[in-house]
Order: structure tokens, then sequence, then C-alpha cells
């Protein structure tokens, strides 16, 4: 189970990362989620080098630590940007513009899914 929970949790990030980089207006998007503009043109690459990592199974467990550190850090960014009106909130972007929609409690149902997968994919 957790070569499976591995594998697919690095496809996601691949993903995410690949579609992040495809789209211009990302980086105003993560800043607007909180991201603080130094760190925004790392996190695409970051999930795809991740993801590969997953993927290939590379130095387990420590991709999978790795992710679930991330998945904490986006889903905390998300939980705040949530305490701002429904309209208010920003896009979440989350997957560039195939996720431009505003963050919301999908957003962290997504993200709890992901963290269960980085735990199994742990494999302890």
């Amino acid at each position: 189970m957790s070569v499976v929970a591995r594998i697919a949790l690095g496809a996601v990030f691949l993903l995410s990362g690949a579609l992040k980089l495809r789209d211009q207006s990302w980086p105003t998007a993560a800043m607007t989620l909180g991201a603080p503009r130094q760190i925004v043109p790392l996190i695409a690459p970051a999930e795809i080098a991740l993801g590969a990592l997953l993927v290939a199974g590379v130095a387990a467990p420590v991709p999978s630590l790795l992710a679930e550190l991330a998945l904490a850090g986006f889903t905390i960014a998300i939980l705040r940007v949530m305490r701002r009106p429904l309209s208010e909130r920003p896009v979440c972007a989350c997957f560039g513009r195939w996720s431009a929609r505003p963050v919301g409690s999908s957003s962290v149902v997504r993200n709890l899914i992901l963290l269960a997968l980085a735990a199994l994919s742990t494999g302890f």
C-alpha cells in the first residue's frame, strides 16, 4: 500500500509543479495566498523534484516526510486565507489555471487526503 500511496502522491506533486510552471499568473496567486516573493520561484521546481523522488522511490522515506511538511504548510496558508470573507478569497491555483477557484473547504479536504497519502507512503 505504501508504494501505491508514494507513487500517487508523487504524480500529484509532478502534475502540480508542471501546471504551475505553465501558468504565468501563478506567482501572483501564490503571493496572494501568502507565499513570500523570494520563495515563489522555487515552489514549482521543488514540487517537480519532490514528485520525481517519490515516484522513483529514492531516499525513502525522506521525500514522503518532505511532502508532509509541504502539504502542512500549504494547508496552513489556505486556512489563513479562509478567514477572509468568501468574496475576498484569492484563487487557489494549486494546480495552475486548472484549479483557479477561490480557496475553500474542498482545498483543505484535498490536502488532508494528500497528507494521509504522504503518511501512508512513509512506510512506518
